[in-house]
């Protein structure tokens, strides 16, 4: 198996992040525009806190810098170890799916139910992805 397959969800990532980057960099300029605020009254996150009732977008964005970290480790990992196998890929594109799921939902309705289950869908497949890399690393390689 082609050891860069292990890689291709990375910019599936860097995607997300962007587009969530988007949505909040749309959202803060027309709030600021309806409002007539000027940015440096919300320099700080507690002043945007105070003036900007929608965290959405913000609270996502920081979200793609917690768990997914550990995704990039355990892709980066495989692939140096040349340990990509299919049920790797599986669940790196299974975490990639779980998490555009969970930034849609958080971006839009916010439903925190539908969201909680992407977020584990999300965390389940990062927790297989790097027992199984535990194994390899332990009794296969």
């Amino acid at each position: 198996m082609d050891a860069k397959l292990i890689l291709l969800p990375l910019p599936a990532m860097f995607l997300l992040v962007c587009l969530v980057a988007a949505t909040m960099l749309r959202r803060r300029i027309t709030f600021y525009k309806q409002n007539r605020l000027h940015p440096q009254k919300t320099a700080t996150s507690a002043q945007m806190a105070a003036a900007m009732p929608d965290s959405r977008a913000p609270d996502n964005f920081r979200n793609l810098f917690e768990v997914p970290v550990m995704f990039y480790v355990a892709c980066l990992t495989i692939y140096a170890t040349s340990l990509v196998c299919l049920p790797h890929l599986v669940f790196a594109w299974v975490f990639v799916l779980a998490r555009y799921t969970h930034s849609y939902i958080h971006c839009t309705s916010n439903n925190v139910m539908r969201r909680f289950y992407a977020f584990l869908t999300s965390c389940l497949s990062l927790v297989c992805m790097w027992l199984m890399l535990a194994y390899q690393l332990l009794f296969v390689v």
